[in-house]
């Protein structure tokens, strides 16, 4: 029989090896680090190809099929890589996390064990005012001033319940009663084992600017101090057709064909059939989510807005 002893063999990531089990810092007091993976950029091209064999192409065959499955959205040869994290995370940002259900996940219990004794603390410049177009988003920040009280506040408030926890526990009230108040921003650790497809599918979402700027700290460092090392084509394929890609409806792309002829009458047409140009009382245009959406894609390519005399924007 033939010996595929060296076709067979693990392959492993030098830039990825060299950080293994190495914590990168997030937030005040997060971390993620790998603790292990399987497979890498050939990994999912031998999946593409099946019979492919080591050294019978090369890498530019290989960043070129890549490319291609992305684009395409051929996912299955992407979900023959894996990755092992262990991350240190806020509970409100795991909350967020969590709901990514596609991975395999081993948190600390703290009916087990004790919680752990850290909470993330929000420095004065940093507390974020709620957006007014946007009910679970942010934009711009508190005065300084007013940060500095919240700050002290937030102190204070976590001192307080950490405090509480631990009297309950030397008063031998059982652990999984006794942290029944402990705030959203004690840390909790997990393993989390996700495979490359499903993983990008996370990184997009929650490295989108829309993302709480927490959850889309943790996503970044995921992304570009280990993703990028790890799969480096599949990586760039993802910036390029994925995270910094931009995507059409066909209303939006009929509006942009008519565009771009120079035929503004036919895209405000197509607009308003998609009931995109609905006036208030008072003469202007309503709020519309997806056509907000669109004109900023139209300002990205330097085009006019074709509504832009119908109303106040």
């Amino acid at each position: 029989m033939e010996d595929r002893s060296e076709q067979l063999s693990r392959p492993g990531v030098e830039a990825l090896d060299a950080i293994l089990g190495q914590p990168f810092g997030v937030l005040d007091d997060g971390l993620v680090r790998v603790v292990d993976y399987m497979g890498d950029d050939a990994a999912v091209v031998q999946a593409a190809r099946v019979s492919y064999g080591a050294g019978t192409k090369k890498t530019s065959d290989d960043r070129g099929l890549i490319r291609y499955l992305l684009r395409h959205r051929h996912t299955t040869p992407f979900e023959m890589c894996s990755l092992k994290l262990h991350v240190r995370v806020p509970m409100d940002a795991w909350r967020q996390w969590i709901r990514h259900r596609t991975a395999s996940v081993n948190e600390t219990s703290t009916r087990y064990s004790l919680a752990i004794d850290a909470a993330q603390r929000t420095a004065p410049q940093q507390w974020r005012i709620q957006a007014v177009n946007n009910k679970q988003g942010s934009d711009g920040w508190v005065d300084e001033d007013l940060g500095r009280k919240l700050s002290d506040q937030e102190a204070d408030l976590q001192d307080k319940i950490r405090c509480v926890y631990n009297e309950r526990l030397e008063q031998g009230v059982a652990r999984e009663q006794a942290r029944k108040d402990l705030p959203l921003c004690t840390y909790t650790e997990a393993y989390w084992k996700i495979d490359l497809h499903n993983l990008l599918h996370f990184l997009a979402l929650r490295m989108d600017s829309h993302a709480q700027k927490e959850i889309r700290d943790y996503a970044t460092v995921i992304g570009e101090e280990i993703v990028a090392r790890w799969v480096p084509l599949t990586w760039e394929a993802f910036q390029d057709y994925r995270f910094k890609a931009r995507y059409y409806s066909r209303i939006e792309h009929e509006i942009l064909a008519a565009t771009t002829r120079g035929n503004l009458e036919q895209a405000r047409t197509t607009a308003a059939q998609a009931g995109w140009l609905r006036v208030t009382k008072s003469g202007a245009l309503a709020r519309h989510r997806e056509r907000g959406e669109f004109e900023l894609k139209l300002e990205t390519l330097g085009l006019p807005i074709p509504w832009a005399e119908t109303g106040e924007l």
